[in-house]
C-alpha cells in the first residue's frame, strides 16, 4: 500500500499543533475569562488561575509555534498533573473517570515537545 499521505506529514503535523495549541487556549479563556462558556460555580482558585494561565499562554505559544517544545512541556505536565488529581482518583481507566480528554492532551503535547514547531511556526522563521 502507498503512503498516500506521506509527502504531507509536514503539513499535518504543522495542522495538529496548531489545533491542538488552538483547543487547548480556549480551556484557559474559559477558566480566565468565562469565554465561550463559564465554568461552573465553586472552581477552585488553583485551577482557575494557574491551569486557567498555563492553558491560556502555552495553548497561544504551541499554536503559533513559538517555544513550542518547553511550552509542550509544560501543558503535558499539566495534563498529567490534572488526570491524576481529578480523575485519577476516581478509577483507574480514564473511561470511567471522565479522564480521557486529560490523557489525550498530555500524551499530544508530550509529542510535540518532542518534534518541536514543524512548519509553519515563529521558530522556524526565527532560525
Amino acid at each position: 500500500m502507498t503512503p498516500f499521505m506521506t509527502p504531507y506529514s509536514a503539513q499535518t503535523y504543522a495542522l495538529l499543533r496548531i489545533v491542538t495549541g488552538f483547543l487547548f487556549l480556549l480551556h484557559g479563556t474559559q477558566k480566565l475569562f468565562g469565554f465561550p462558556s463559564a465554568l461552573p460555580p465553586g472552581a477552585p482558585a488553583f485551577i482557575v488561575y494557574v491551569a486557567g494561565s498555563i492553558e491560556f499562554a502555552g495553548g497561544v505559544l504551541v499554536m503559533i509555534g513559538l517555544l513550542t517544545r518547553w511550552s509542550a512541556f509544560i501543558c503535558s505536565g499539566l495534563m498529567a498533573f490534572a488526570y491524576w488529581m481529578a480523575h485519577g482518583t476516581k478509577s483507574f481507566f480514564p473511561l470511567l473517570n471522565g479522564g480521557e480528554l486529560a490523557v489525550i492532551y498530555c500524551f499530544l503535547f508530550l509529542f510535540i515537545s518532542s518534534q518541536g514547531s514543524g512548519i509553519w511556526s515563529v521558530d522556524q522563521t526565527r532560525s
